[in-house]
C-alpha cells in the first residue's frame, strides 16, 4: 500500500473495513474472519484506536509467524497479504484480508461478521444463510429429505396449473405427468424428493415439515398488544390458502367507512385501508420472510393502525427507499407470480406506496429490528372520530355491547342480525336498536325491511 494512501486510512479512522490494533492478538484473528465474512478489510497492527502510530517489533519470522496464525486459526483459511511500512520512523504491519468466497469463515468454532466498526457474533441463521448464499443457493430450492412424492397434494398441484394458464396464460402441459412437471418448476428432485418451495406450496399440511410457516391474524381492541384480543385466526395450509383465509379475516375485523362523494348526495362505502396493499404486505411476507427463524408471520390489526411482521429483514442493499428485486425465496417468488399473486418482480413496495396513496391514507412506514421487519398502515380515522365501547359501556346492557362490536367489525347491522346474535325478539332488537341510535352511536339509513344501523363518523 502507497504510504499516502496508507496515513489517510489511519486519518478516517476505524470502520467497516479497517481496524487499528496496538499488538497483534486473538482480536486481531476474529477481525480477520469478520473481514473474510463480509467484504474484506485491512488490519493495522501499530496503531492504537485513535489512530495515534505507536510502532511493533518486527523481526526476521514475524510476518510469517503470525500470517501462519490467522492461517492455522481458521476454517477455512483466510486468503490474507501481510507487509511491514515504515511510518514516522515507526514500524506497521499491514494485513489485507480478502472476503472469502467460502462462507462463513469461523475460528475455533465461532463466526464474526464486520457491523460498522466492530465485530459481531453470527447467529445460526445467519451462518445458515451465508452458507446459502456463498454455494448459490437460496433456502426455497433445499430438500425436505423426510418428505416424499405422497406429501404433495395432487389437488393443489391441478390447482397451481389451472390458474397459471388462467392468469399467465400458460397452457397445462398435456404429455407430462405431475412428477415430471414439478421437477422441472423446481418443487421436487430429480429423486423425487420435495424441496422446501414444493412442501410449501403444494403439501397435504406443509406445517406438519414446518411449524413456523403458519400466519397469525389478530383483531385488538384498542391500540397496543396488551389490549383484550377481540377475534384472531391461525391460517395454515399452504402459502395462497393462508393469504386467502387472511384476506377474508381482514375484511371481517377492519371498518367500513361511509364517506360524502362530490358526484352526488348518495356516499360511497369503501374499508379504511385498501385491501389489496395489506395483501401484498402478507405476500411478501411469506415469500421474503427468513423460514430459518422460528417465528412466523403476523398481521395485528389495531383500532388505528395494521402491522404486518415479518421474521427476517431486507436483502443487503435493498431497502423500502431503493426496492430492487432480490428475492429472499426466489422459486417462491415465481409460484406466487404464476398464480397472479404478484404482478411484477420488485413492485410490491412501490404498489403499497401508490395504492395507499390513491385510497387517501399514508404511505407504509417500516420498522426495522435484527430479527424482523414490520411495515405499518396507519388508519385515516384518528381516535377522536370514532367512540370506543369502554366509553360508554356503563350505558348499555351485554345484547347492545354484541351489536356495537359486530358495528366496529361489519359496519354496519340491521334488526335480522341484531335477532341472530343476541337471541330476543324483533321488538326488543328494534327498541334497542333505536337506543343505540338515541344515544348518538349508530344512525339510521334506509327504510322498512331495507333499514340498517351503521356507526357514525365524523367527516
Amino acid at each position: 500500500m502507497e504510504i499516502a494512501d496508507l496515513k489517510q486510512r489511519i486519518a478516517q479512522g476505524e470502520n467497516a473495513m479497517t481496524e487499528f490494533k496496538e499488538n497483534f492478538d486473538q482480536e486481531a484473528i476474529e477481525t480477520a474472519v469478520a473481514f473474510a465474512n463480509t467484504n474484506g478489510g485491512v488490519i493495522l497492527i501499530g496503531v492504537s484506536d485513535t489512530g495515534e502510530i505507536r510502532g511493533i517489533t518486527i523481526g526476521k519470522e514475524t510476518l510469517r509467524n503470525w500470517s501462519n496464525r490467522i492461517a492455522q486459526a481458521t476454517e477455512p483459511r483466510v486468503a490474507l497479504e501481510i507487509e511491514s511500512v515504515d511510518l514516522k520512523e515507526k514500524s506497521v504491519l499491514l494485513i489485507r484480508i480478502s472476503e472469502s468466497s467460502l462462507k462463513p469463515v469461523s475460528v475455533r468454532g465461532v463466526c464474526y461478521k464486520r457491523v460498522g466498526n466492530s465485530n459481531r457474533v453470527m447467529s445460526p441463521q445467519e451462518i445458515a444463510q451465508m452458507h446459502l448464499n456463498a454455494t448459490g443457493q437460496s433456502w426455497d430450492q433445499l430438500l425436505v429429505t423426510r418428505a416424499g412424492i405422497d406429501d404433495i397434494d395432487e389437488k393443489k398441484v391441478e390447482w397451481y396449473l389451472i390458474r397459471r394458464e388462467t392468469t399467465r396464460n400458460v397452457a397445462k402441459p398435456q404429455d407430462m405427468s405431475q412428477t415430471a412437471l414439478l421437477r422441472n418448476i423446481d418443487g421436487l428432485s430429480d429423486e423425487d424428493i420435495p424441496t422446501h418451495a414444493g412442501i410449501l406450496f403444494f403439501s397435504k399440511y406443509p406445517q406438519r415439515f414446518f411449524q413456523n410457516a403458519q400466519l397469525r391474524v389478530v383483531r385488538f381492541k384498542g391500540i397496543s398488544v396488551t389490549h383484550p384480543v377481540i377475534d384472531r385466526l391461525d391460517c395454515s395450509g399452504a402459502l395462497w390458502e393462508m393469504v386467502d383465509a387472511a384476506e377474508e379475516f381482514i375484511r371481517k375485523n377492519i371498518r367500513l367507512l361511509s364517506l360524502r362523494t362530490s358526484r352526488s348526495f348518495q356516499r360511497d362505502d369503501k374499508f379504511e385501508y385498501p385491501l389489496a396493499a395489506l395483501r401484498e404486505a402478507i405476500i411478501n411476507a411469506l415469500i421474503h420472510r427468513n423460514y430459518q427463524k422460528h417465528s412466523d408471520v403476523r398481521v395485528f390489526i389495531f383500532d388505528n393502525r395494521v402491522e404486518v411482521i415479518n421474521p427476517g429483514t431486507f436483502p443487503e442493499g435493498v431497502s423500502p427507499d431503493t426496492p430492487v428485486h432480490e428475492p429472499v425465496n426466489p422459486i417462491l417468488s415465481r409460484f406466487m407470480y404464476d398464480i397472479g399473486f404478484i404482478e411484477r418482480y420488485g413492485s410490491g413496495i412501490r404498489m403499497m406506496k401508490r395504492l395507499s396513496g390513491e385510497w387517501g391514507n399514508k404511505e407504509p412506514r417500516y420498522e426495522f429490528h435484527p430479527l424482523q421487519t414490520t411495515i405499518i398502515f396507519e388508519s385515516p380515522i384518528q381516535e377522536s372520530t370514532f367512540i370506543e365501547i369502554d366509553d360508554i359501556s356503563a350505558q348499555l346492557n351485554e345484547r347492545q355491547k354484541n351489536a356495537f362490536s359486530y358495528v366496529q367489525r361489519h359496519g354496519q347491522i340491521a334488526t335480522k342480525e341484531y335477532v341472530e346474535i343476541n337471541h330476543v325478539s324483533r321488538q326488543t332488537a328494534y327498541a334497542e336498536l333505536t337506543d343505540l341510535t338515541k344515544k348518538d352511536l349508530l344512525t339510521v339509513v334506509g327504510k322498512g325491511r331495507g333499514t340498517k344501523y351503521v356507526r357514525k363518523v365524523i367527516d
